[in-house]
């Protein structure tokens, strides 16, 4: 599944051996609004199960028990899901777990260094996600450094899109600024060459700024996404006095000049965000380029705005051989992530 002897990064509507999430426990992530979460998670875990095994980790045996409630709640198989007693921080398992890859030898993990987004203090039990993940599924495990051999390298799952081509979306703000800075000293020709040796990546693009609200400081999955090989999604806000309206034009701009050299051509499809969503006074990185492909279904998340209905039918015209499912998401994105911030794929192996 390698092409000479190099890793292949996949695309995420390849076929995956299992999805993986966190069960949600840690209420800070949700002030004053984390009852509703758990069951958000089992409709989710409802709708994926379907399509494909889940695995689910759980931080301790409360949470397992609660998990367990819930699910059979909404009518989950037990047999469809595998729940893993595996200490956690948070649940964004996007962020904290590892990269599925096709190298020489058959799959392998990627697993990155996790330093909770350069933002957070508590991330001791997130930094073994990786570890756990590679464990619990019995399959290899290859530990990325920086292109120097210094230390590992500090990557997050949802700052990398790929076409599963060579080819890959990544923004300037999330590795080039100086702010939350992952890898100190690295540059965009160093990214490039890590990109290469461990994913496989032969063109990178860069856009610019992620959405408003964006609490990893530029994340590429709220705001493009390959859904096909030629084929990319971008966000769009008209209103010229949102901020998300001159990030999104800047990023079109990229987009539309690297595909005047994309072998075979690049065609774009903008995709509305919903109305801007707040808490507390505070802007959420709500859009539903936060969808999450799996086998048969593509979940995306939703916000009770009259856009929901615009941005759905556009991902079912994209991909019409799944099922493409809202997912109500204004309790979630509270939490500062949705779908595809909370899920990581198993690709067959």
């Amino acid at each position: 599944m390698s092409r000479n002897g190099t890793r292949r990064w996949p695309a995420e509507w390849e076929p995956h051996a299992a999805t993986w999430v966190g069960w949600p426990h840690h209420h800070p992530d949700w002030p004053g609004k984390f009852e509703p979460i758990p069951w958000v998670y089992a409709e989710i875990v409802r709708v994926l199960h379907r399509s494909e095994p889940v695995h689910i980790l759980c931080a301790g045996e409360q949470t397992r028990d609660d998990a367990l409630r819930a699910l059979r709640s909404h009518g989950v198989d037990p047999a469809r899901c595998q729940i893993h007693l595996v200490p956690t921080d948070r649940v964004w398992l996007r962020d904290s777990g590892p990269t599925g890859v096709y190298g020489a030898d058959g799959f392998e993990w990627i697993s990155w260094k996790f330093n909770a987004w350069a933002k957070y203090e508590n991330f001791e039990f997130d930094a073994l996600v990786s570890r756990f993940i590679a464990k619990l599924s019995g399959l290899p495990a290859v530990t990325a450094m920086r292109p120097d051999g210094s230390e590992q390298l500090v990557l997050e799952g949802g700052g990398i899109e790929t076409n599963g081509a060579g080819t890959m979306l990544v923004t300037e703000e999330w590795l080039l600024s100086d702010v939350q800075v992952r890898n100190p000293g690295m540059t965009r020709e160093d990214y490039e060459a890590a990109f290469r040796e461990y994913l496989g990546i032969t063109h990178t693009i860069w856009l610019g700024e992620g959405a408003v609200g964006d609490d990893t400081h530029g994340h590429i999955d709220d705001i493009a996404r390959f859904t096909d090989t030629h084929t990319v999604v971008l966000t769009r806000e008209p209103d010229p006095d949102d901020e998300n309206h001159r990030r999104m034009e800047d990023n079109r701009h990229r987009l539309e000049r690297a595909a005047g050299g994309f072998p075979g051509g690049l065609r774009i499809v903008e995709l509305p965000f919903p109305r801007p969503v707040f808490m507390d006074c505070e802007r959420l990185p709500a859009s539903y380029a936060n969808f999450y492909i799996a086998n048969n279904v593509v979940m995306v998340p939703t916000f009770n705005d009259s856009n929901d209905r615009i941005a759905l039918n556009i991902l079912a015209e994209l991909f019409p051989t799944r099922e493409v499912i809202g997912i109500h998401a204004v309790d979630l994105v509270w939490g500062l992530g949705t779908l595809h911030c909370l899920t990581q794929q198993q690709p067959v192996a």
